[in-house]
């Protein structure tokens, strides 16, 4: 994919699966189920043990149309480490200038108005708007007030029920760890995460109807 592919597939499939848990053996069962509910793009954390074997993993078994990527993102060797793993972007919760102009796509971390703008200026296709749940979705429609050219992915404190109130209010897409992925990654039912799944694409396809 290129850059603007990559980005492209994760506004389309609206929701970004965070992928975070203390490891992540199950990240590969997680994948299938997700993908075929609908939600296309995966971000596998590199918090979670054996991230970077899992992300690998992921690119080898799911369709080349999947953006998987890599998230908690926080130096240059971190983003090296991910690409040569076969992440197609890179999501960090803040600002990192050493990623500026990297190989892949990198959307930043930001939470007020001028980290947002920075974050945007530095070339990012997205910004990632964290942690979004502690501000709601009227601030993202006031930020698009003075920013209306930045696109933005709300992520943190969001839930399933929250999806089309956030991308009605602008959201290029949103990220969803724990409400979408639930105790899938620790044992956990995975018809469960089918069912949360196919809920978070249902939110999708309403909101943009």
């Amino acid at each position: 994919m290129s850059d603007i592919s990559v980005t492209e597939a994760i506004v389309r499939s609206g929701v970004v699966a965070v992928l975070r848990a203390p490891t992540a053996d199950a990240f590969a069962a997680i994948g299938d189920v997700l993908v075929e509910a609908g939600i296309t793009a995966l971000e596998v954390t590199l918090t979670s043990r054996g991230s970077l074997e899992a992300l690998a993993g992921l690119r080898r078994q799911l369709p080349a149309s999947v953006a998987v990527g890599a998230g908690t993102v926080l130096s240059l060797d971190d983003a090296k480490a991910s690409v040569d793993a076969g992440a197609t972007y890179l999501v960090s919760p803040v600002y990192v200038p050493a990623l500026d102009g990297f190989e892949v796509p990198v959307y930043p971390g930001a939470f007020t108005p001028t980290e947002i703008f920075n974050a945007s200026r530095s070339g990012a296709q997205l910004v990632k708007l964290f942690p979004a749940g502690t501000v709601g979705p009227r601030y993202l429609k006031d930020l698009h007030g003075p920013l209306p050219g930045v696109r933005i992915m709300p992520t943190g404190g969001i839930d399933i029920a929250d999806i089309a109130t956030w991308l009605t209010a602008g959201a290029a897409a949103v990220g969803l760890g724990s409400p979408l992925i639930g105790d899938a990654a620790s044992g956990g039912s995975l018809a469960q995460l089918a069912v949360r799944a196919r809920r978070a694409a249902d939110a999708v396809a309403f909101a943009r109807s």
